[in-house]
């Protein structure tokens, strides 16, 4: 995948790219060229693209973790693509799997798997299954737009609940609140954690890096709300982003503990694949005058490259940039008297569901 910046096109409001990136499958590339014969533009900006859904019937739901950086053995994700548009997401390129652009496709044609229930009774029920703690939402927001109609989450919440599993859930949206009678009792349990990514504090920064995002203030309203109903809430700083959101780490962390956040994390930009030229337009958009040094300090904790897949450091980079973000948020962690790691959830209560899958799906 090219390290060269995509030409800045004019944006779309309310979507984090306007382009429609080849994904990496493609055997053939095709590239716009003036030849003189395109009519004018009409004035005035075109219209933002819909959000299109298609229902799938997924074949399977668990999904097996063993990357040793990765604290969860099992992880779900109700949806493919995400509305958020978050530019900088890590997750963009597996929509090339279903031959849609890590580009606009992923936050515009989202794919809903609505058996989710009906399949993850069965796994639950399989005699190898061993209950330890199931992320949800880790390549796509399990509480996007999408969910308010569909109510795929809440169906799967409901599940796990109704069998005592634990499980963690990590979103950027406010959408969580609904859930709260759910998600309250199971934390109560010991069964249920939740973590709320807080990338910035600035409003007009995270219109444009996370466009369909709760805005900032209402993410510390639902870390807030779900705190004082007695969930345990991590506050992720993530990405952190090197002269873009970067300076804002120890405010990031004052403003989760003022809201009753009980530890903090991080991650620093990941840019795999077809993300980097993406991120590199954005900020060639938005950022132009800066756009040098991030893309160096970015290299600088990457061994030089845009992105190391390493496990080792690919969570947090390695170097003296790396080393310098992760004791900056050591001490303001220390400062506030938050925790660096989440405390272990109890899955000593599972009990398989029942065989009747006649609930298991809503659809």
């Amino acid at each position: 995948m090219s390290t060269h910046p995509l030409a800045p096109p004019t944006p779309l409001k309310g979507r984090g790219t306007p382009v429609r990136i080849a994904h990496r499958f493609v055997a053939e590339q095709r590239e716009a060229c003036d030849d003189g014969w395109e009519p004018p533009a009409e004035e005035g900006a075109p219209p933002p693209p819909p959000t299109e859904v298609r229902e799938e019937r997924a074949t399977s739901l668990l999904c097996a973790n063993d990357s040793p950086d990765v604290p969860f053995e099992l992880s779900i994700n109700p949806y493919r693509g995400c509305e958020h548009g978050c530019v900088y997401c890590y997750a963009r390129p597996t929509h090339g799997y279903l031959n849609l652009s890590p580009g606009l496709d992923f936050e515009t044609r989202l794919v809903a798997k609505v058996n989710a229930v009906e399949l993850l009774r069965a796994e639950l029920r399989r005699a190898g299954h061993r209950p330890s703690a199931i992320a949800i939402g880790t390549a796509t927001d399990a509480y996007q737009p999408v969910e308010r109609r569909l109510r795929i989450t809440r169906a799967l919440l409901e599940l796990l609940g109704a069998c005592g599993h634990p499980y963690t859930v990590v979103t950027k949206s406010a959408g969580i609140e609904r859930d709260l009678d759910l998600i309250a009792p199971a934390a109560r349990g010991g069964q249920a954690m939740v973590f709320v990514s807080v990338t910035t504090l600035d409003t007009t920064l995270a219109r444009r890096l996370e466009p369909r995002a709760a805005a900032p203030a209402r993410r510390l309203q639902a870390v807030r709300r779900l705190a004082e109903a007695g969930v345990p809430v991590g506050v992720n700083v993530a990405p952190v982003i090197p002269f873009v959101n970067e300076p804002e780490i120890e405010r990031i962390a004052a403003a989760a503990a003022e809201a009753g956040a009980r530890s903090l994390h991080y991650t620093v930009l990941r840019l795999p694949w077809e993300v980097a030229p993406l991120f590199r337009q954005w900020l060639a958009q938005h950022l132009p005058e800066r756009s040098a040094r991030v893309m160096a300090r970015v290299q600088e904790m990457r061994g030089g490259k845009d992105y190391d897949a390493d496990f080792a450091t690919r969570m947090r980079g390695h170097g003296v940039w790396a080393d310098l973000i992760r004791q900056r948020v050591d001490k303001a962690a220390a400062r506030h008297g938050l925790a660096r790691a989440p405390a272990r959830l109890d899955a000593s209560r599972f009990a398989p569901p029942p065989a009747d899958a006649a609930q298991g799906s809503l659809f």
